[in-house]
């Protein structure tokens, strides 16, 4: 098959989110692409579009994610316009990818995997363990919010949405004592100058997929998905097939607290996962180990052994509330 490279002519057509690190995850993109084939900056279109996540007035409010939708409220509107043939491939944080993608699109390319450990970010504090008792802690995830209740049950948390700059400034203005980003998100911005302490995952294990970034792509679009292979890494692809597959038989959703990790060591792949009711009060955690050629298997293992530890009902919390 010969290869029609994309031109400032004819550019390829990246859509992505708005935000900072959306905008820096798709120049990442258009930067690996652009070096793999040896092609100028302008065969490349960065599309910015807005969606359902991104509204400022929801964002400004703190409303949480579990009102206004599930995860794909920050994808939603980018997969419409690669269906229309608006943009050609989509660059999307794969943390908040639903896990099965709208028929026609496919999610198979992602990028080296970052830092996935969460940040501990305060002005004052370097850790979890200084914050006073009654602290007031800043999160619009539920799984952090869980997790750090479970530890600290004497915490105060408080809705805390936005981008890493809005939260910063959230945190500046002391709406919060201290909050929570990402390392991968951090990094990504080169926002060293940020009072950010790594977390270990023994300590908080990160959502699914954290620090990873995914690309998706037209089933149809073979020009696409040869030039995406180019840029493919297939040991992050190995992880998270494990990852997703684990949240995937968790049937988890933006309304339930789920954490996991795959990580790779001569060609096997150790998986852990943990389900916590919204409030703290109890964790479910356990482990696999096997093949890495065993990946989405093992998800799917983890996944069944966890409901069945935590036992009719555990999932039901979010019908309750």
């Amino acid at each position: 098959m010969n290869l029609t490279l994309p031109s400032p002519a004819s550019p390829l057509k990246i859509g992505t989110r708005g935000s900072p690190l959306a905008l820096a995850q798709a120049y990442e993109t258009r930067q690996r692409l652009k070096d793999a084939f040896e092609l100028p900056a302008d065969a490349f279109e960065i599309v910015v579009i807005k969606t359902t996540g991104d509204n400022r007035a929801m964002i400004d409010a703190d409303r949480p994610l579990k009102e206004i939708g599930n995860k794909g409220l920050f994808t939603k509107e980018i997969e419409e316009a690669m269906l229309c043939g608006d943009i050609d491939i989509a660059v999307h944080s794969t943390k908040d990818m639903p896990v099965a993608q709208p028929t026609g699109l496919l999610l198979d390319t992602y990028l080296p995997r970052e830092d996935v450990r969460d940040a501990f970010i305060s002005p004052r504090l370097g850790e979890i363990g200084s914050l006073p008792e009654g602290a007031v802690v800043g999160t619009s995830s539920l799984r952090r919010r869980a997790q750090i209740l479970h530890r600290r049950p004497d915490l105060r948390v408080v809705e805390f949405r936005g981008n890493v700059q809005t939260r910063l400034k959230k945190l500046a203005e002391g709406v919060a004592d201290c909050t929570f980003l990402a390392m991968a998100g951090l990094r990504r911005l080169k926002m060293e100058e940020i009072p950010a302490t790594a977390i270990s995952t023994d300590e908080m294990l990160p959502a699914i997929a954290q620090g990873a970034i995914g690309i998706e792509r037209r089933q149809d679009d073979f020009r696409s998905a040869e030039m995406l292979q180019s840029i493919h890494c297939p040991q992050t692809a190995a992880r998270l097939l494990a990852e997703r597959n684990l949240l995937a038989g968790l049937d988890g959703s933006c309304e339930t607290p789920i954490a996991g990790l795959a990580e790779l060591d001569n060609g096997q792949i150790y998986l852990r996962g943990e389900v916590l009711r919204p409030d703290g009060s109890e964790v479910i955690a356990d482990s696999v180990t096997g093949p890495t050629e065993d990946a989405a298997d093992l998800g799917l293992e983890l996944a069944q052994w966890l409901k069945k530890r935590a036992g009719a009902g555990f999932f039901d919390w979010f019908e309750r509330e």
